[in-house]
């Protein structure tokens, strides 16, 4: 959408440096928790991104999370529209890192309970998120006609968006096929996960004009 006060105005800059951050956090997360459970705990690729939380990686996805859930909620956006949406993310940001997935093993019915919660709480966030790169970011002010680089940055962010949920509908298909041990052992939520995660950070980063930037005339 237009920002009316010209793009060296500090509230504009400080607006696109949060952009940049929500997306830098988001598209190294994944990268971050592997690696990082690798080079301190051996070879191995978690279940799932949340399941991160019962590995040294543990501060490293809460703290991430927790970054995520501040910067949604001080992007106010341009509209009403962005502010509850943002204010929404952040809420099921931190949801997902207070209340953890459900343990592999020895889980009780109380962890079960809490495991639910962060599911709910994760799909929520996931959702969210694509409806920010679906809904939101593909809006022009209505005073303005969108710049060539602007239609292409829809183009990112409605690929971008429609990854998340396509990730969102293969990880409820995996979930009813678990019985399948060897589908199981490539770890594909983890991979999903990954994926939508990435891919939100992707559509931030072209939203913080890192990519696709307009160019000054």
């Amino acid at each position: 959408m237009n920002q009316q006060s010209g793009p060296q105005n500090p509230l504009v800059l400080s607006y696109l440096a949060m952009r940049k951050a929500v997306g830098i956090v988001g598209f190294a997360l994944p990268i971050v928790l592997a690696v990082g459970k690798i080079l301190l705990q051996g070879p191995g690729i978690q279940d799932s991104i949340s399941s991160y939380h019962y590995t040294d990686m543990r501060s490293v996805f809460e703290g991430s999370l927790s970054a995520i859930g501040v910067f949604l909620l001080s992007t106010t956006g341009y509209d009403r529209q962005d502010e509850i949406a943002g204010r929404l993310a952040s809420a099921f940001a931190f949801g997902v890192a207070l209340f953890p997935t459900t343990p592999g093993a020895g889980a009780t019915a109380q962890d079960k309970i809490i495991g639910g919660v962060h599911l709910s709480f994760a799909a929520l966030l996931y959702l969210t998120l694509a409806y920010f790169s679906i809904a939101l970011f593909t809006k022009t002010g209505p005073e303005n006609r969108p710049t060539p680089r602007k239609l292409q940055r829809n183009v990112v962010y409605r690929v971008f968006g429609y990854t998340i949920v396509a990730c969102l509908l293969l990880i409820l298909i995996v979930k009813l096929l678990s019985a399948n041990a060897l589908l199981q052992r490539l770890r594909p939520v983890f991979w999903l996960e990954s994926i939508a995660t990435m891919s939100f950070g992707v559509s931030w980063l072209t939203k913080g004009e890192t990519i696709l930037k307009d160019q000054q005339l």
